[in-house]
């Protein structure tokens, strides 16, 4: 009998360690994560998912890392790994990747490895020098980390990978841009034309200037041109142009603004009197790209020192300007003229330009191609999806207005920049006697009347906030801070996080914005949607009269009743109303045109008694025959950014990283007006600004005392409770069996 009783357990026994082998399997075969981070910074986004499982082509990633580093390098490459490998999972049949052993052992590097590190060389990926501790001492170790993506016969490379941060943005816009590259160089009709001009006649002096390598420069740089064409589908021709010995060479190549020397008879005469140019120009349909070659260097004492560019940053050059040149990326269309800022950091004079958006225009120049649009010369593309607008100074023409009105009727998004004020600074004598910085004088630049017909203003007015920049003043001028009111900080309470772009947003800091204004008729009339991105603390206020934005004249704070919240940006999206719907198209009237108006009158008669007359009243005839242009009256669903704050774009704001909170807002905003939010979403996981919400001073106290005496208190209590159910459950059995 006790032998029986014995085999139903070991028959349960057995069926528990089936089902333990079967969950173990099925967790194997059954793969699947869980990403319960807040911005899923371990999960690829859809964007990723996407570029992946859409490959036309086999896409390998070669990784070369070197195995057994130290913290914090160690996670980079299980992250890594972790990465390609949910890749992986989303991708196609085309989609490959492979980690090479480039970790010498500790007796020595075996044959093995240092092919793979010869590879990892011949892709540019070098090893970099790290800092690590070991029994108590800092030492340095060279290691591999980076990786190459091939893809066809196009090679992009992550020669570094020092952080995980931003790491699938990199790789899948990466990825993107191969993608676009390899149909967009199959698809040119001619070939990108590379041309050196390099003077033979500035032979005798290379060694002079410290250029011994000068006369070989032409072979290698054509070496470099003939590996680059390998991997670009042989669309490059390389030229090597000698300017002194080309005829009349100088008056064509003024265009390219190429280096040019000039030297006198030099030592004791065995280098003759002489001049000569270097340069490197890119040329395809008409666009050209100039890439400096010898760069002038003047070091006090030393004196002055010449550097030729290396052949390394030279193959890079070549690559990057020959995807701007034949417009690989998505093209983003940018205002030229009109006093809007400039995509430069220089001015004419050569000096470093205030009001530059040199920064803005690198970030943006990573994803998109900038295609400046001038009005007066060229009319705004129908195939543009944005175009950007940024601090316009000078009053447009209605034909210009015109323009942007039927761009926006057709589709083409727009992101404005504005300002409701223009600088204008004071003469030395009343800088001297006040001492105000400038005056700020209403600026009407055409485009105001478009916004009011749609259904938003923009307040002639400054926002000024208590939430705002602090200031540290050095210890002569008595040290602690001083509030810039001007610049307010925007904190994750005010920025609306209900849209897709706007999710990984925590805080912004702005500058010189102006508080914006909402037609709710009109906006209802035409069922348009206004989404208020973000807006001031409650502790604000405007500052409208006798603007001075030197933090010594700014006014104090007001009394709490005068101070409000204000909205700072909208986005509007909809089907716009046209503003010239019902009206007559506006003429297109240049300079030329407005000199042949003022003396046609004196031109009338002579024209009649010249030869040709016959004809030129023909011309006359047939300009009375005009055609009707149709005007687009009510337009696609588009959208409106918009932004009273330029100086948000302006080079002492953003970050040439691209990683800070101002500048993941503007980028992502570009990408949402390009229907690419898939792509501001991924970007937003590389933020590491994640402030504390704020908390009053009766929270804080309450946590404080909570931490300190309540929670013993409350074990003291669960304790009690404890004791008082054991206490109560003895004496309920000491009852039973007094019964």
């Amino acid at each position: 009998m006790g032998i029986q009783k014995r085999y139903p357990k070991y028959i349960k026994l057995c069926i528990y360690l089936v089902i333990i082998v079967l969950v173990n399997v099925a967790g194997v075969t059954l793969f699947f994560r869980l990403d319960l981070t807040q911005n899923k910074i371990y999960s690829i986004s859809d964007a990723s998912k996407l570029v992946v499982s859409t490959l036309s082509e086999p896409l390998t990633i070669d990784v070369f890392f070197t195995k057994d580093l130290p913290a914090p390098y160690n996670n980079n490459e299980r992250y890594l790994h972790d990465l390609l490998q949910e890749y992986a999972l989303h991708a196609n049949k085309y989609f490959n990747y492979k980690f090479y052993d480039v970790s010498p052992e500790s007796e020595g590097i075996d044959a093995t490895t240092r092919e793979n590190q010869k590879l990892a060389n011949n892709y540019g990926i070098h090893p970099v020098q790290i800092q690590v501790f070991e029994q108590d001492e800092v030492k340095f170790k060279k290691a591999y980390m980076g990786l190459v993506l091939i893809h066809g016969d196009m090679v992009e490379r992550i020669p570094t990978i020092t952080s995980v941060d931003g790491l699938e943005y990199k790789l899948t816009t990466t990825i993107q841009k191969l993608n676009n590259k390899i149909s967009t160089l199959l698809s040119l009709k001619g070939k990108v034309k590379v041309t050196l001009y390099q003077s033979s006649s500035l032979k005798p002096i290379a060694p002079l200037m410290g250029l011994n390598e000068l006369p070989e420069y032409p072979d290698k740089v054509k070496d470099i041109v003939s590996r680059l064409n390998a991997k670009n589908y042989d669309k490059l021709e390389y030229t090597y142009i000698d300017p002194s010995t080309t005829p009349s060479s100088d008056t064509s190549l003024n265009k390219y603004d190429l280096m040019k020397l000039q030297w006198p008879d030099l030592s004791h005469g065995k280098i003759k009197a002489g001049s000569g140019m270097i340069g490197l120009v890119m040329e395809y349909n008409g666009k050209f790209r100039k890439i400096p070659l010898l760069s002038e260097i003047r070091l006090p004492i030393i004196g002055t020192q010449y550097n030729l560019a290396s052949l390394d940053k030279l193959e890079d050059a070549i690559n990057d300007n020959l995807e701007t040149l034949v417009n690989i990326n998505q093209d983003l269309g940018y205002l030229a003229g009109h006093g809007t800022l400039s995509t430069s950091s220089f001015s004419p004079m050569g000096r470093q330009n205030p009001d530059a958006i040199s920064t803005f225009s690198s970030l943006v120049a990573k994803t998109y191609s900038i295609k400046p649009i001038d009005l007066k010369k060229q009319s705004i593309p129908g195939s543009l999806k944005c175009l950007v607008i940024a601090r316009p100074t000078e009053k447009f023409s209605d034909y210009e207005l015109f323009q942007i009105d039927q761009a926006l009727m057709r589709g083409t998004n727009l992101a404005l920049f504005l300002e409701p004020f223009k600088e204008v600074q004071r003469n030395n004598q009343q800088r001297f006697e006040f001492n105000r910085g400038p005056v700020y004088e209403p600026l009407d630049t055409g485009l105001e009347k478009l916004l009011a017909h749609y259904g938003v203003h923009i307040k002639k007015a400054f926002v000024l906030d208590e939430n705002c920049h602090k200031q540290r003043l050095p210890r002569s001028m008595g040290g602690g801070e001083r509030a810039i009111y001007f610049a307010p900080i925007i904190k994750d309470k005010n920025i609306n996080h209900k849209l897709k772009f706007m999710r990984g947003i925590k805080g912004l800091i702005a500058v010189k914005i102006s508080p914006l204004e909402l037609d709710s008729a009109r906006i209802s009339k035409n069922k348009l949607k206004a989404v208020k991105l973000f807006s001031s603390s409650e502790k604000s206020w405007e500052i409208r009269k006798n603007i001075s934005l030197n933090p010594l004249f700014l006014p104090p704070p007001p009394a709490a009743d005068q101070m409000r919240q204000f909205p700072l940006a909208y986005l509007i999206e909809g089907e716009f109303p046209s503003y010239f719907a019902g009206k007559p198209i506006p003429e297109k009237i240049s300079k030329d045109d407005k000199t042949a108006g003022e003396n046609k009158k004196d031109q009338k008669d002579k024209k009649e008694n010249t030869p040709g007359a016959a004809a030129k009243k023909t011309e006359a005839e047939l300009a009375k025959i005009k055609g009707q242009t149709q005007v687009i009256a009510k337009g696609k669903p588009s959208k409106i950014f918009l932004m009273a704050a330029p100086d948000m774009l302006k080079n002492n704001v953003l970050d040439p990283e691209g990683d800070s909170p101002n500048d993941m807002f503007v980028l992502n905003t570009l990408d949402a007006l390009n229907n690419r939010e898939d792509i501001a979403s991924m970007r937003s996981k590389i933020l590491n600004f994640n402030p504390l919400h704020d908390t009053g001073s009766l929270t804080k106290t309450f946590v404080k005392t909570f931490n300190i005496a309540g929670l013993p208190i409350l074990v003291v209590f669960l304790g009690l409770l404890v004791w008082l159910k054991r206490h109560s459950r003895k004496k309920r059995i000491q009852m039973m069996f007094k019964k």
